[in-house]
């Protein structure tokens, strides 16, 4: 059996994008068609510079991967974040993507993304009590900082999710669920719309600065221009003339049942919840549109879908809900992750008005949204005020490959039990 993506399969938005040929000139190049890109490209077309981006698809990185959960902030518990950023430049990362979700949503109301976009809520499920502890810690954490979150008890999760597998959850009624492939193609057929030139078919193959102009070259046209914009997170692969992004690249997969029935949907997500838990091997459940169960985890499925990674999934389904039992699962399907050491994107700046951004570490909807339009604004401005953090022109990760390859065994031996 080989991979099916679900959001390939069911999206709404089904623009395609001509092939680069010939020389293009712009104000930007951009690299990279995810949701740093596009939405670099539609902030930076709606206030007057030419851009040009190119990629072999739109979306077709961990964008059009993901399991779409739209949620505020990073990974890591703001204290955690301050602690390695220190107060001030933490304060402003934290601020900034506290908005996340109210940016990602306006851009969907506001240029009729059909992405079957739902501001349900996400729940953070404890699945211990050391769980319980962790999402109680980040709850005061982000409350003394201004959300509005609220701490289910173990009977009130298991009503808002169906299952008696938590201990507890953390309630964002702010956040909510798409398909992350049809929102990463609406933002790139809006960007197509204010006059950004988008490019499928078109890897970058060679970057040159020459004078005071990068050269970007593709197999079957070039790009010049003053500015330039690495946007690839976990996919930047066979680019010469430029140093590589260094991070830990982490495969999570997905897996969808058919559409379920209904005597079985009333007891599974009765509120359309997108959730994740607290295990260190993390999981994330929800439901699509047609409500079809979607569950994901941390693995390589490989082109031949991984047994070891594709049964547990199976499992842990029916570990949650029983009734799902004898339904089917009908798509599996996955993709990198971006991981830097300490759990922050990085603004790496790599020669002049040149940068790559990267590390969004498995949280990248709302922060490369957020990451994408504020670079545009730094172009356009010729100020790096407006970043959510500050560029970088040093990029040391080590063991890279080697620690990719311990999360990926320790996430097979885990699945295995």
């Amino acid at each position: 059996m080989k991979q099916n993506n679900l959001w390939q399969e069911t999206s709404e938005e089904k623009t395609t994008f001509k092939l680069l040929e010939g020389t293009e000139e712009s104000d930007i190049t951009i690299v990279g068609g995810g949701y740093t890109g596009c939405s670099a490209a539609l902030t930076a077309a709606e206030n007057g510079l030419s851009v040009s981006l190119i990629d072999q698809q739109i979306g077709y990185g961990g964008s059009g991967r993901n399991v779409g959960l739209v949620n505020a902030g990073l990974w890591l518990p703001p204290e955690k974040v301050e602690g390695i950023l220190g107060k001030k430049d933490g304060v402003k990362l934290n601020e900034a993507l506290a908005t996340a979700p109210d940016l990602v949503f306006n851009l969907i109301n506001k240029n009729n993304i059909s992405c079957n976009a739902n501001r349900a809520g996400t729940l953070h499920c404890a699945h211990s009590q050391n769980g319980l502890k962790d999402i109680k810690n980040r709850y005061r954490q982000l409350s003394e900082r201004g959300a509005e979150l609220k701490v289910l008890d173990q009977n009130e999760t298991e009503l808002v999710t169906g299952s008696s597998s938590f201990q507890g959850a953390l309630l964002n009624e702010k956040a909510g669920t798409i398909n992350p492939l049809s929102y990463c193609l609406g933002l790139a057929r809006v960007a197509q719309s204010r006059g950004a030139n988008i490019f499928e078919s078109s890897l970058a193959t060679k970057i040159e600065f020459h004078n005071d102009e990068w050269i970007t070259h593709t197999e079957k046209g070039l790009i010049k221009s003053k500015k330039i914009l690495i946007a690839t997170n976990a996919y930047l692969k066979g680019i010469s003339g430029i140093p590589t992004a260094k991070y830990t690249p982490v495969f999570y997969f997905q897996a969808a049942t058919k559409p379920l029935p209904k005597e079985i949907i009333k007891n599974i997500l009765p509120k359309s919840h997108g959730c994740w838990d607290t295990a260190t091997v993390m999981s994330s459940f929800r439901l699509d549109c047609d409500n079809r169960f979607i569950i994901g985890g941390i693995g390589n499925l490989g082109q031949n879908i991984s047994k070891i990674h594709s049964s547990w999934a199976k499992r842990k389904a029916y570990s949650l809900y029983p009734s799902l039992k004898n339904i089917p699962f009908e798509c599996f399907w996955g993709g990198e992750i971006s991981m830097t050491d300490d759990h922050i994107p990085k603004i790496y700046r790599f020669g002049k008005n040149a940068y790559s951004i990267f590390g969004y570490s498995g949280r990248g909807i709302g922060p490369g949204t957020y990451f994408g339009k504020s670079i545009a604004e730094a172009f356009c401005n010729e100020n790096e005020d407006s970043l959510p953090i500050r560029p970088t022109s040093s990029n040391n990760q080590r063991f890279s490959r080697i620690k990719g390859s311990f999360i990926e065994l320790g996430a097979k031996i885990n699945h295995l039990i």
